[in-house]
């Protein structure tokens, strides 16, 4: 939690201490050593985390961990609701790191960002829906304030979905070699335009009204009730709370995809 004293980590962040880092140092490379610093520690949907405290040792949820990381290595709020103004209050989401990847920063391909220590990968969230963000370790891996039931941790970028790469300007990246980033092996279900339909929806939509979770009419359209419904579903079991039917919500709420 916050306030405790902070471990000897041998990095200089914050504003302040950025201010006496180079330019040329700020690196991608910091924004991962950092990242791993805070593993197992908790996650909390929906948690405000002060940007400029370095001593902060959780809870997070997966953008206030990123943004926080960006924060302390390079002295800029990024995905945060504004660009200035006081750190402690800037409130993180995966919608303004899409608006800032859009107007502030640079857009790269899922592999070049796999392949990049500290590039973020994003998966941008529908309407009523997180979407989810993550720091890439530059060979394949991530570090990533994941879900309530797993807190921050290490996974891989292949086998998920994600949106775009995001490179913020005021860090260095340094590319690894090419590293292979397999797609997802099977569908992922979500709200789309065209709307996602068949035996599959039907089946997601019948589970989630047996749990409790009110999808709408069982037709076999991921329509906004049944993204609705997924939201609350994967709250309730500790998910990422993304509204989108991958392995893991399948998983629980038993079905195949």
């Amino acid at each position: 939690m916050a306030g405790r004293t902070s471990k000897t980590r041998g990095l200089k962040r914050s504003a302040t201490a950025t201010s006496e880092v180079a330019a040329d140092r700020i690196t991608g490379d910091l924004l991962v050593q950092l990242a791993r610093e805070h593993l197992g520690e908790r996650y909390v949907f929906g948690v405000l985390v002060p940007k400029d405290n370095a001593n902060w040792q959780g809870p997070w949820d997966c953008a206030e961990f990123v943004s926080w990381v960006v924060f302390q290595i390079a002295a800029t709020l990024y995905g945060c609701d504004r660009e200035h103004g006081a750190p402690a209050t800037a409130d993180a989401f995966t919608g303004f790191w899409d608006r800032d990847a859009r107007t502030r920063g640079q857009i790269i391909s899922i592999e070049q960002a796999a392949r990049t220590p500290g590039a973020a990968l994003l998966r941008v969230p529908q309407v009523g829906a997180t979407g989810h963000i993550v720091i890439s370790d530059g060979t394949g891996g991530t570090v990533e304030a994941h879900s309530p039931s797993d807190g921050v941790r290490q996974l891989l970028v292949e086998k998920r979905r994600w949106d775009m790469g995001i490179l913020v300007p005021q860090v260095i990246y340094v590319e690894a070699p090419n590293v292979a980033v397999a797609p997802p092996q099977t569908a992922i279900f979500r709200l789309t335009v065209p709307t996602m339909t068949g035996q599959t929806v039907r089946n997601i939509q019948r589970k989630l009204h047996a749990a409790g979770f009110d999808p709408g009419k069982v037709d076999g359209e991921f329509g906004p009730h049944t993204h609705a419904a997924v939201v609350s579903f994967q709250l309730t079991h500790n998910l990422v709370p993304d509204g989108e039917v991958g392995p893991q919500t399948a998983m629980r709420l038993g079905i195949q995809l």
